[in-house]
């Protein structure tokens, strides 16, 4: 379409006759349609180039320029005028001081800042006074300088909490996320902001853990935030017992009499859990992932259970086993302990795999006859001295003797003899030795 733009020449117009000269005022004047156009070059400039603004299209002879850095042909956004016969350039109120006008009518902006970005406007006049214009737009693409990725918190606890992550960058360039290095998953991307600036997930999972970075980019600039790491803690779950990494969880483990036993405990928590052990429901002062039984009696038959602790989901979970004695660990056995014990110690002749249907017992100081008996155990649970008791020989309910401030007249053969509710009955003997203090 044709404009009608008034253009203020540099200098009056004159014009001769054979009668007088006559000074002529700048007028008005109606282009003809034209097709004047500008681009940048780079295309894609970047802060800091020096850049310029190319016109095509112009056509006939020139006097004089106008370029506006403005959306409008306003003085306010006058950057420059310039006569072509003189080469003189007057910058308007839009000069930065980095803009002048080529003879070609080109604009050259040396070191652009971002702040050049928008549109520009070249006017022309020509020898009739009529004056053309051109538009184009040119993007300054800033260099970017690495975002900040901040979050609500960075540890977090699984489908309790809740995410919020925001790329703090001061650029309004494009937004990409990564997690451990990696282009973001769909089903994280679901959680982003229409700008891509935040992300926000609702009870957080597991398998949401990890590194997480924003990346801001245009054009002619990448730069990439340094890693945000977030935990994620669960369970514990899947709580288990193993015995030489086999899963015993709710079977019974059955061991040979004197021999060692290690049970540990596992699961799936973050943090590592806090253990506790129980045996047929009392705690043991264990604090650790195992528990070691270093030599397998009747008293450690029973079930053990092992209790995880999360601090800070808060949740527990527990496994238990059953622990006995194996069909070989039947047989009874005597071990004194200590086993070489020394004049004046007390000495505890313990009883290894006594009968379970135990009815009564009874040790002898020497061979099972009466007058050897020092003491035997009622099915109440009493037990009566023997004739051979010195007060110092003190009998237990799992059969074991103790003799108390050993002399050396101690040492010698022990027999005990045990009956069953079945009537069966057994003899065991033991050689003690006692060591001179």
């Amino acid at each position: 379409e044709a404009s009608c733009i008034p253009f203020r020449s540099a200098e009056p117009l004159v014009q001769a006759d054979s009668m007088n000269a006559q000074v002529l005022e700048p007028v008005w004047m109606l282009g003809t349609a034209a097709e004047i156009s500008i681009t940048p070059e780079p295309a894609q400039p970047a802060e800091g180039d020096n850049i310029t603004l190319v016109v095509h299209g112009l056509s006939g002879e020139l006097l004089a320029y106008n370029w506006y850095a403005g959306p409008t042909l306003s003085l306010t956004f006058l950057v420059a005028s310039y006569i072509v016969s003189t080469g003189d350039e007057t910058p308007g109120p839009a000069h930065t001081g980095r803009e002048a006008v080529r003879p070609d009518g080109s604009l050259a902006i040396h070191g652009a800042l971002p702040g050049h970005t928008g549109t520009y406007i070249i006017q022309t006049l020509n020898r009739q006074f009529q004056t053309e214009v051109g538009y184009g737009h040119m993007q300054v693409y800033e260099i970017l300088t690495p975002p900040t990725v901040m979050a609500n918190d960075t540890a977090l606890v699984e489908r309790r909490d809740t995410l919020r992550l925001a790329c703090s960058s001061p650029s309004p360039a494009e937004v990409r996320w990564f997690f451990n290095g990696d282009a973001l998953p769909v089903p994280v991307r679901l959680g982003l902001s229409p700008d891509g600036r935040t992300l926000t997930r609702h009870g957080i999972r597991r398998e949401e853990a990890g590194a997480y970075q924003c990346e801001v980019w245009n054009p002619v600039s990448v730069s990439r935030s340094e890693p945000l790491n977030l935990t994620v803690y669960y369970g514990p779950e899947r709580v288990a017992i193993l015995q030489d990494s086999t899963t015993r969880t709710g079977c019974t483990i059955k061991v040979d009499f004197n021999t060692s036993l290690t049970l540990w405990c596992v699961s799936w928590s973050c943090p590592e859990p806090e253990y506790v052990w129980a045996f047929n429901g009392k705690a043991l002062p264990n604090g650790q992932d195992h528990l070691n039984i270093t030599s397998m009696a009747a008293a450690h038959e029973g079930t053990y259970t092992c209790i995880a602790k999360n601090s800070k989901t808060l949740l527990s979970g527990s496994a238990s086993v059953v622990v006995k004695l194996s069909a070989a660990a039947v047989a009874m056995m005597i071990v004194p302990v200590p086993t070489k014990p020394m004049e004046g110690q007390d000495v505890t002749l313990t009883v290894q795999g006594y009968p379970k249907d135990l009815l009564v017992y009874a040790w002898y100081r020497g061979p099972a006859s009466e007058p050897n008996r020092l003491l035997s155990q009622l099915p109440s649970g009493n037990w009566i001295a023997g004739p051979a008791h010195t007060g110092r020989e003190v009998g237990f309910a799992n059969c074991s003797l103790m003799v108390q401030k050993l002399n050396l007249t101690d040492a010698g053969r022990y027999t005990l003899k045990t009956v069953t509710l079945q009537g069966k009955t057994d003899t065991l003997e033991v050689e003690l030795q006692v060591a001179r203090e």
